[in-house]
């Protein structure tokens, strides 16, 4: 197994003072050589919003985006239907840009902070027709078991959104003192898991709230809660 731990106060961040962001990977002003990307895994934001304010309208092309919002609702708007659509907390968001896209992303409240993940995915196939999904995935359905949420378009995993890649995007809530075994999909694959929430140990390395860890060259791994967790994992190839 080959393994990297990321620790949540070593990323990257930025205050704008309305936008307060925590880079996973190189993004914007914050330029790490060594930490580019994780396969075809390019970006993952942890973002805090301020009500009322967002992202305006700007350009995407050949990437595969995808939205989770953690606390509070964003909504969406781009120049494929240009009406406003509200993303709200236990809901995930993909757009794929492909041939180019406009898009405004704001905070759905006025006074309320929006926290949420974004995640971006290189694309196995460049210049599709950009599209875009959005859909609820319940919490009760994730206690103790792995909740898919987003799959290959080529190969789509029942119940879950659709992308030009094959990456596995999934969460998990883990009770305190509960083992998971993580499988992964294909050998040839790398895992980025983070900590949303609690404190697990992976191989007797403790990660807490917001730290991550690589992994690759396995087939499987085991994932311990130490207490009531939740967890993100995203596969994805490791050849770009």
């Amino acid at each position: 197994m080959k393994k990297k731990i990321f620790k949540a106060k070593d990323r990257g961040t930025a205050d704008h003072g309305w936008l307060k962001a925590n880079f996973s990977f190189s993004f914007a002003h914050y330029y790490n050589p060594d930490n580019i990307n994780f396969g075809v895994l390019r970006v993952l934001n942890d973002d805090y919003i301020q009500g009322g304010m967002g992202f305006g309208t700007h350009p995407h092309d050949n990437m595969e985006i995808i939205t989770i919002p953690l606390k509070g609702a964003l909504k969406h708007r781009d120049s494929m239907s240009n009406k406003w659509i509200p993303v709200h907390t236990g809901e995930v968001q993909v757009m794929s840009a492909g041939t180019g896209i406009q898009h405004s992303e704001m905070n759905n409240h006025p006074n309320e902070e929006l926290n949420l993940f974004q995640i971006w995915i290189i694309p196995n196939k460049q210049n599709v027709a950009p599209r875009y999904d959005q859909k609820k995935f319940e919490s009760k359905n994730r206690l103790n078991k792995l909740q898919t949420l987003v799959s290959c378009i080529n190969s789509p995993i029942e119940g879950s959104l659709a992308i030009h890649q094959e990456a596995i995007i999934s969460r998990i809530d883990l009770e305190e003192n509960t083992n998971f075994k993580y499988s992964l999909n294909k050998e040839t694959n790398g895992v980025y898991l983070m900590v949303i929430e609690g404190v697990v140990s992976i191989n007797e390395n403790k990660l807490q709230k917001r730290d991550a860890i690589a992994i690759e060259q396995i087939t499987n791994f085991e994932v311990k809660s130490e207490k009531n967790s939740e967890l993100l994992f995203i596969e994805v190839p490791m050849n770009l």
